[in-house]
């Protein structure tokens, strides 16, 4: 029934583009625009009311070039699902016509073979036949991926991203069938800012499941790894050790970079003179880089807190107890380093604080040495104003005694303004001889 409507559907869009460019107007750019908006809002509406399993039914009916055509009408967010579901024939087909659409989208398998580690991406259903994986990853699953594969593996495989809010005491545990699920955050710092991705681990018959929807470079880092060093990892304890230790390594990576920061904003800070400007700019820095120590800071905290997990379920053979004690050691060593990053940021910010105060007091001694330049003035100007001194004036031109006022009054501010910038030259110099 829905093979013969899209048919019918598409028919119909072919007869009305054929008598668009047939017919001769003004405008028939224009005309042809508004022809193939409705149409295509006609074709997306239906597909939008069928389901997934539909829609690979009709596509796999109908011809190629229909088939292109109509797949052209597919809204992206259900074209994973739908290239899912679909035979590899026609996927290629699909991808051909129209290039690629699970750029987002990465399922990989990868096998323990011959002691080398070798990834196989997943495109279809298919493709899981046959493979005796130890680590598969998801990136940026949807939800018919997952529940196929969970399936197929006798387990339920959550999104990583609806599970950002669990309490600490449940990311890490243990399931009925035995699967351990652990949730943690790694670290992503991209283009000078940090993120913290959810990735969720789930242990299941001696497989590494992992769900995470962005791409992370420790990951990138896993997969050139176990392809290129022969011997890398033997088991899926193996690989999630491995993973949690480049994560380590990663972290510590960001902290040198946080430490070169700091460094050439201490030279500025700690130089002789420091703009507003200058000290805005630092103290936005200097918060950057807080911002993403504190990050690190929760991060390799998290990471400890599931090698405990791991390692208090008695799970880990005596090699992985080793490696994660190794990682354990090295998150403590970062923690004394991020520890000494607060102390020098705290100092930083209170130095570029200082100057701000600084330049701050500056202005005011500056307007308070104007205003007691100006105070003799005023009074004199407030005394000669009376009308019962007028006869301080009488018989003298106007002329005259005007300019004698701003003359004295001139000559009486100037010497207020040495006498003061005197005064603060000899504290001054009484400080430099203490």
């Amino acid at each position: 029934m829905y093979i013969d409507a899209v048919r019918e559907l598409l028919r119909k869009q072919k007869l009305v583009e054929g008598l668009v460019k047939r017919e001769a107007g003004p405008h028939p750019p224009l005309i042809d625009a508004v022809v193939e908006k409705q149409q295509f809002a006609e074709l997306e509406n239906f597909l939008s009311k069928l389901a997934v399993a539909d829609v690979v039914e009709i596509l796999e009916a109908l011809p190629p070039d229909e088939a292109a055509m109509l797949w052209q009408r597919v809204p992206p967010g259900r074209s994973t699902d739908v290239l899912w579901e679909v035979s590899d024939d026609l996927r290629d087909r699909l991808e051909e016509a129209t290039g690629p659409r699970l750029s987002e989208t990465r399922v990989t398998v990868f096998e323990l073979v011959a002691g080398r580690i070798r990834q196989n991406p997943i495109k279809g259903r298919k493709d899981l036949e046959g493979k005796k994986p130890i680590w598969v990853d998801l990136l940026n699953a949807s939800p018919t991926q997952r529940a196929y594969i969970g399936e197929y593996y006798k387990l339920d495989l959550p999104d990583p991203g609806d599970e950002t809010d669990l309490e600490v005491s449940n990311r890490f545990h243990i399931e009925e069938n035995g699967a351990l699920n652990l949730h943690s955050n790694f670290l992503l710092d991209r283009g000078g800012k940090s993120r913290s991705i959810p990735v969720a681990f789930i242990l299941h018959r001696e497989i590494l499941f992992s769900l995470r929807n962005e791409d992370l470079p420790v990951f990138r880092l896993q997969r050139r790894r176990a392809e290129t060093v022969p011997g890398y990892a033997s088991d899926c304890f193996d690989l999630l050790m491995n993973l949690y230790g480049s994560d380590v390594e990663y972290s510590a990576d960001s902290l040198e970079d946080i430490y070169k920061t700091l460094s050439r904003v201490g030279k500025h800070v700690l130089s002789e003179t420091m703009t507003d400007e200058e000290a805005a700019s630092v103290l936005a820095d200097i918060a950057e880089e807080e911002d993403l120590n504190g990050r690190i800071r929760a991060n390799i905290l998290d990471t400890q807190r599931a090698i405990v997990f791991l390692m208090q379920s008695r799970v880990l053979a005596k090699d992985n107890v080793q490696d994660a004690k190794q990682v354990l050691r090295n998150i403590e060593s970062l923690n004394s380093h991020t520890a000494f990053l607060f102390d020098k940021i705290n100092f930083l910010m209170d130095a570029t604080i200082g100057f701000i105060n600084i330049n701050q007091n500056r202005r005011v001694t500056q307007l308070t040495m104007l205003g007691l330049v100006f105070l003799p003035m005023n009074i004199l100007a407030g005394m000669g104003g009376m009308s019962e001194y007028s006869r301080f004036t009488e018989g003298i031109p106007w002329p005259i005694s005007y300019a004698a006022f701003a003359f004295g009054s001139g000559l009486l501010g100037w010497l207020t303004y040495r006498y003061v910038n005197r005064g603060g030259l000899r504290k001054a110099r009484r400080a430099e001889g203490k």
